[in-house]
């Protein structure tokens, strides 16, 4: 590593780092992968968390914990407890965005907090357009960048014909996956004709923009993703790609085995892509290799935090999460090259995946087994931090007990009452605020500029 290895060890770290998270998601890795990348660094590291019992909430490298389900709509309660997080901590600190409804927030209302917090500032219609799968569709259409073709379903009609035109499988999508849907995953892939009307019926009911996409058929290694971070001038300083070599749901989720794997083509692709949009922050893009016509088009744009993240590190032990706390502080972030080979395991989707998999043919039990040796990296499990994962699986235990109960109860909605902050266990014998509870009611407040909060909804 060099200078650049030891760039980053005599980097200053006492500026606080916030993982906010809105998605009430509990299992979700990517923040834990913030706690533990800025934690080991000794950056004083605060995680908003459904409650104590959250998997990520017990990690040994938590200065502060903030209990708090404010939802993804109220602007006026989001905006008065991230001020609340703000008093509790006393000093600015860098604001990472884990999940699409937190990036569209800050960009959108976040103006507020730039006094209290350090994050990336993109213009402020953008993370909305990329996030929003038929505007990125339309996006890349207009920047000439590669993607399958789409079609909003917005009746039987234009449903059956973009069917009949394109043929089975193909790909259903939830445009606005931030919204969430109890019965629904963000990407379904429709074997037929049923399976289409069944998935029309549901959104039917409850309302969310479906949209229909061409089924990219998939080989071995076509499934790709980009991470990395682009500064104040849109300049991307850390651009990783990778491979999927096997995701939940089957080709059309998260990953949950993946490779860190060079591809310089891609790579170009993507940052001239991010120029020609002025991007800046995080990001995370999932892309398809498709065989027919030669070309990697683009599926998604994730523009914040992807939850796979650690997957991705160079030769200088950076990062993005690292990249863009040692930008926002104002450091040097030090030159390093991809390390390419490094393996990550999401433990508890794989096995899941895996059996899928299995079932479709494409993956034998004696293959999945030898693929979990050597792994580099595993989203839960870590030696120095093995509290998370403990309650990782036993979380997991819960909900397949729980499952055959699961979709009679409707989701309960977030909590508008009470927001409270707890020490971490890495504050334990340091001097710390006392623990106290905040009443998250809607009040107008004062901020930075003398300006009312504003109370309107992110998602108007």
């Amino acid at each position: 590593m060099g200078n650049s290895g030891e760039l980053l060890a005599a980097a200053r770290t006492s500026t606080p780092a916030v993982v906010l998270k809105l998605d009430r998601n509990v299992m979700h890795h990517g923040g834990l992968g913030v706690i533990r990348s800025l934690g080991r660094l000794g950056v004083p590291v605060y995680g908003v968390h459904e409650g104590p019992f959250a998997p990520a909430a017990s990690s040994r490298f938590l200065h502060g914990r903030y209990f708090w389900n404010p939802g993804v709509q109220d602007v006026a309660r989001i905006q008065d407890g991230l001020l609340r997080l703000a008093d509790q901590i006393g000093e600015p600190a860098v604001l990472f965005a884990t999940d699409d409804a937190g990036a569209i927030f800050l960009a959108e209302h976040g103006e507020p907090l730039r006094s209290v917090f350090l994050f990336p500032h993109p213009e402020p219609d953008l993370p909305r357009r990329l996030a929003d799968k038929y505007s990125l569709y339309q996006l890349c259409r207009e920047l000439e960048v590669p993607t399958p073709h789409v079609v909003m379903a917005d009746s039987t009609a234009t449903m059956k014909q973009f069917a009949a035109d394109t043929g089975f499988p193909l790909v259903a999508k939830l445009a606005e996956p931030w919204r969430g849907h109890r019965q629904l995953h963000s990407t379904t892939v429709l074997a037929d004709s049923g399976a289409l009307s069944r998935i029309w019926a549901a959104c039917s009911e409850t309302g969310p923009r479906l949209m229909l996409q061409e089924f990219v058929p998939a080989s071995p290694q076509s499934d790709w993703f980009f991470h990395g971070y682009c500064d104040s001038k849109s300049a991307c300083t850390r651009a990783f790609t990778g491979i999927k070599e096997r995701s939940y749901p089957a080709h059309a989720g998260l990953t949950s085995l993946g490779r860190s794997a060079g591809n310089d083509r891609l790579r170009a692709q993507v940052c001239r892509l991010l120029a020609a949009i002025s991007y800046r922050g995080i990001m995370d893009l999932d892309i398809r290799w498709d065989a027919r016509d030669g070309e990697f088009k683009v599926l998604d744009f994730n523009p914040r935090l992807g939850a796979q993240f650690r997957l991705f590190e160079d030769t200088a032990g950076v990062d993005v999460a690292i990249a863009q706390y040692l930008d926002l502080t104002g450091q040097e972030v030090p030159h390093g090259e991809q390390i390419h080979g490094r393996r990550l395991l999401v433990e508890n989707y794989d096995p899941i995946a895996a059996a899928s998999y299995w079932r479709s043919g494409e993956l034998a039990i004696r293959t999945w087994a030898k693929s979990l040796r050597g792994l580099d990296e595993t989203a839960w499990f870590a030696r120095d931090d093995l509290l998370p994962f403990g309650l990782m699986c036993l979380r997991m235990s819960g909900r397949l007990v729980c499952r055959p109960f699961a979709r009679r109860a409707p989701r309960a909605p977030a909590s508008a009452g009470l927001a409270r902050f707890s020490a971490g266990r890495a504050a334990v014998g340091k001097p710390v605020q006392k623990e106290r509870v905040q009443d998250d009611s809607l009040v107008s407040r004062t901020v930075a500029n003398d300006t009312l909060i504003n109370k309107e909804r992110i998602g108007a």
